[in-house]
């Protein structure tokens, strides 16, 4: 059994995700987003490799969405209302709710700019009808074979991690999360499961960020400087995620510093935006969901709405317009009035994809932007990069990585270069085979398929039987403490582990069945054979009067003595295994020890033939399994003294 993986989106590349994994008969599509840096068919996923036909109903089980970013969403209309999916779709009930601000307002955005429309306000909604909501944790059966669960990722409100498992073959897709709580939202929480699979974001795949509170620091004397001179500050964002932790942000800053300067959003979807965080509080980080009962963290006193005719008006401002990364729509047409001021300041907060204004901004100081052929862009504004993006660092990913443990795992939504160095530290560092696919190419991974078999009867009782373990620790006696001498004891310890090898036997056109190693033999008609090793060596003894010969000390010291001296310096000196007298001989598991009284034993070695008269040999024998205990004996036997 395998899982095949399609990237149809986010292969080598951060914008249009979208993943269609095949596991165990059943497809499902992971995301359904759109490239924010074109405008050609390139902007949405190659939906026709899913099926060349268009019956994507029969061709795909299921879609989930792991949350609202156009990235991530931006193509779900067009898919079902042009394309003619009619599936069931899965996402957070935050998902669900603001989903359609975010299609709308694109929508509108490309109605401006003069775009073909790709899909209506009334496509919008069907689409959203055809959503089915789920709860974080909430184990959804989409059939009687496909099961989902839903797990907090931080990243924006609402947005979650997806397990499914298919029979004995399971995986995790994590879409965009964050690692590291901020001020709205928690950190990215999940159990730890057994995977066969983890597709992960890896949108900062080498870099490692520093403080939050030296972020927030930076970004603030940015902003205020900028006001303190008279500037107007452009925050291009998207309605919803990083306007609201950087609003709570400036919030709390103009209220300590007492700033009266105006804070704008370019328009009312943030305000209605505010309206939904305000709804879905439980969503919000645990600082936030204590102190909701006197003071909502969404409710800005020094935030209202912008009107266009305040584009050129007098005097400092900090403006949020959307959408984000310079794409188009209002923020670009704030940016081509106020970049030509050196007064003024553009701050980037997150990410931007390439072949956007503001991925242009970020990878240099650009004094001059070509919009099209007939509009060029003067820049002299300041430009300030801050790293407030909502995904996870290098760190994070491998600590996740880490914390799952998958056997196989596929990084997308990332840069090449940087995706391949995190590629070889995941290999090299924690030893799980990694893939970095590129799009429209397919990635196939074995899954985990467990056979279901008969035990034996004997291999059962084999199971059960005592299997006493003898070791022996120090501890210390307590009656003596109460004369200031404390005395180190051996104790015995006793454990039992109740387990034993069998042999898994598969027939043709019968059941699998374990067995106890007794009837396999039985079975093929053979015997058991079992290899025994022997060795005769010397032992050294104390310097005794008038003992000349080893028949003189064998007549001085019985047998029975010499073996019971030798139980006490194993005792003593061997911590594993338990030791048992038998008289005339020692056993420890398959290892024997007796006194050898024979001058021409056949285990004894010519070297040791002639080895002066203190000493006595002892014959040995064991199984293989014992080899390793073995010499640890004879070891303990030679450089010691009877």
């Amino acid at each position: 059994m395998a899982i095949d993986c399609l990237v149809l989106g986010a292969g080598q590349e951060v914008g249009k995700s979208c993943m269609v994994v095949s596991i165990n008969g059943k497809r499902i599509m992971f995301d359904c987003g759109m490239h924010m840096g074109y405008t050609d068919s390139r902007r949405y996923p190659d939906f026709s490799l899913i099926s060349k036909n268009g019956d994507f109903d029969n061709a795909l089980t299921c879609v989930i969405v792991t949350h609202f970013h156009l990235d991530h969403i931006g193509a779900l209309p067009y898919f079902t209302e042009v394309c003619g999916y009619k599936g069931p779709i899965y996402m957070t009930y935050p998902t669900k709710a603001l989903a359609p601000l975010m299609l709308e307002d694109y929508r509108k955005n490309m109605d401006r700019r003069g775009e073909d429309e790709q899909f209506t306000s009334d496509h919008i909604a069907e689409c959203m009808k055809k959503v089915i909501p789920v709860d974080l944790k909430q184990t959804v059966q989409v059939d009687k074979d496909l099961q989902i669960r839903a797990y907090y990722a931080g990243h924006v409100i609402g947005a979650a991690m997806f397990y499914a498992k298919v029979g004995d073959a399971a995986m995790v897709y994590t879409g965009d999360y964050n690692m590291t709580p901020d001020r709205h939202l928690g950190a990215a929480q999940i159990d730890r499961l057994q995977l066969d699979l983890l597709i992960t974001e890896s949108t900062y795949a080498t870099t490692i960020r520093d403080s939050r509170y030296g972020r927030e620091r930076e970004f603030l004397k940015a902003v205020h400087n900028c006001v303190a001179a008279g500037g107007k500050v452009l925050i291009p964002t998207f309605a919803l995620g990083r306007a609201q932790e950087l609003c709570i942000l400036l919030e709390d800053y103009w209220e300590r510093m007492n700033l009266k300067v105006p804070i704008y959003f370019s328009a009312g979807l943030t305000i209605q935006a505010n309206m939904y965080y305000k709804m879905l509080i439980n969503w919000t980080s645990q600082k936030i969901k204590e102190t909701y009962a006197t003071h909502n963290a969404f409710d800005f006193k020094n935030v209202r709405n912008f009107d266009r005719s305040l584009i050129n008006a007098p005097g400092p401002c900090v403006l949020f317009a959307t959408p984000g990364m310079i794409v188009g729509g209002f923020s670009l047409e704030v940016f081509m009035q106020w970049a030509p001021s050196e007064n003024n300041l553009v701050t980037l907060p997150g990410y931007c994809v390439a072949g956007t204004i503001g991925h242009k901004l970020m990878s240099g100081k650009p004094t001059k932007i070509d919009l099209d052929k007939d509009t060029q862009i003067n820049v002299r504004c300041q430009i300030h990069q801050l790293s407030f993006s909502p995904h996870t660092d290098a760190k994070g990913i491998m600590d996740l990585v880490k914390f799952l443990s998958p056997k196989h795992a596929i990084l997308v939504h990332g840069e090449k270069p940087k995706m391949a160095t995190l590629k070889e530290r995941i290999q090299s560092e924690l030893g799980i085979q990694c893939y970095c696919p590129a799009n429209n190419e397919t990635v196939t991974i074995p899954s985990t398929h467990y056979v279901k078999a008969d035990a034996s009867g004997t291999f059962i009782r084999s199971c059960l039987n005592p299997n006493f373990k003898f070791s022996t620790c120090s501890s210390t006696d307590k009656s003596y403490l109460d004369s200031n001498k404390s005395k180190a004891v051996s104790r015995l310890s006793v454990s039992d582990d109740r387990a034993t090898e069998g042999i898994l036997v598969v027939e043709k056109g019968k059941k699998a069945k374990v067995i106890h190693q007794d009837e396999f033999l039985h079975m093929l008609g053979e015997k058991k054979h079992e290899i025994q090793f022997a060795y005769c060596f010397p032992m050294h003894m104390a310097r005794t009067e008038d003992l000349s010969s080893t028949s003189h000390m064998l007549c001085s010291f019985d047998k029975c003595t010499l073996i019971s001296r030798l139980s006490m310096i194993l005792s003593d000196e061997l911590s594993e295994g338990n030791i048992l007298d038998l008289g005339e001989e020692l056993q420890v598991e398959s290892f024997h020890v007796s006194v050898c009284s024979s001058d021409n034993c056949p285990h004894r070695l010519s070297s040791s033939l002639q080895n002066g008269s203190e000493s006595v040999f002892f014959c040995c024998h064991w199984s293989v399994a014992d080899e390793k205990l073995a010499w640890k004996i004879i070891s303990i036997m030679k450089n010691s003294t009877l």
